[in-house]
């Protein structure tokens, strides 16, 4: 039998405990992003950045997601993101070769999620399992034969020689630029997934994050910087902006943040001379045209201003 002494002792004890548990309870349940969610693609899982935390999906434990994790003290996090992820890979298994690497990213989500953060779209302008580096490595293999003008442009752009009576001479007509009506495309299917998260976790805060400033506004500062022609920089740097119209009017139309990461990187695109994303040929730890480190925590930043 206990001694009186010891009786009150362990009473004690176990009141801290409770006492403990208590804290601990009432700040995971003021904690309004308590249950967090990272979904996306290549951008969002950071590939390339060290710490690697998974081989398939080039998956890193610094990424936007995992920083801002860390910043708000979730007491839960799931990071599903995977490189080459497409809008389609939400909701179906992602496959490279006919290899599952990923599981639908979507089932993470649930009724207890607090927070959702969603980077995707780049890859829905490729047409391979490898998404948008497709269209990276047509824009490259243009410049090889073509240094001085704009072969991805014309590659994308339905065009034709018509004449002019003004001028009396064939001049070139653009058509429908095949990547623009690739985004159009992937806007209803954006819709949709948005509209899956908000039913699966109806408390949910959900933000859509945008594209960092791959290349810059001014395309003549690439001219001999990247194998890709200035030309081109200009029409690719077009398509990215197109991009991020979408992404932030799909989200305003669907209950969720977009977040800019456009604006907050500008000036240190994979031409500047401190690169916040990488280039063909990285200086620091990424996948090409991918965010460094840097990138990743400034994004991280642009996500924790969205939900101040």
């Amino acid at each position: 039998m206990l001694s009186p002494a010891r009786k009150l002792l362990g009473g004690l004890a176990l009141a801290a405990t409770l006492v403990g548990l208590s804290a601990n309870s009432a700040v995971a349940d003021t904690n309004p992003y308590s249950s967090y969610v990272a979904l996306g693609d290549s951008y969002a899982a950071g590939a390339g950045v060290p710490g690697q935390s998974d081989g398939l999906c080039l998956r890193s434990d610094h990424n936007y997601g995992h920083l801002v994790a860390a910043a708000l003290g979730t007491g839960s996090y799931t990071d599903v993101t995977c490189s080459a992820a497409k809008i389609k890979d939400l909701t179906g298994s992602q496959t490279d070769l006919g290899i599952t690497v990923n599981g639908p990213q979507l089932n993470a989500v649930s009724a207890g999620t607090k927070l959702v953060t969603l980077g995707i779209g780049g890859n829905d302008l490729g047409t391979s399992d490898l998404g948008i580096a497709d269209v990276i490595a047509t824009c490259i293999g243009g410049a090889v034969v073509n240094p001085t003008g704009t072969p991805c442009k014309d590659v994308y752009e339905d065009g034709h020689w018509a004449w002019d009576w003004n001028t009396l001479s064939f001049t070139w007509q653009y058509g429908e630029d095949t990547l623009v009506d690739r985004i159009n495309g992937a806007a209803p299917q954006l819709a949709s997934v948005l509209q899956q998260i908000h039913a699966k976790a109806p408390g949910a805060k959900v933000l859509l994050v945008g594209y960092p400033s791959v290349l810059p506004a001014d395309a003549s500062t690439c001219a001999g910087r990247q194998p890709v022609t200035v030309g081109d920089v200009a029409y690719l740097h077009g398509v990215l902006a197109q991009l991020n119209t979408m992404l932030a009017t799909t989200a305003a139309a669907n209950g969720a943040t977009y977040v800019d990461t456009e604006t907050p990187t500008e000036g240190h695109d994979v031409c500047s001379n401190d690169r916040w994303i990488e280039g063909a040929l990285p200086s620091s730890p990424a996948v090409p045209f991918h965010p460094n480190a840097t990138g990743e925590q400034v994004m991280a930043n642009a996500v924790l201003a969205a939900l101040r």
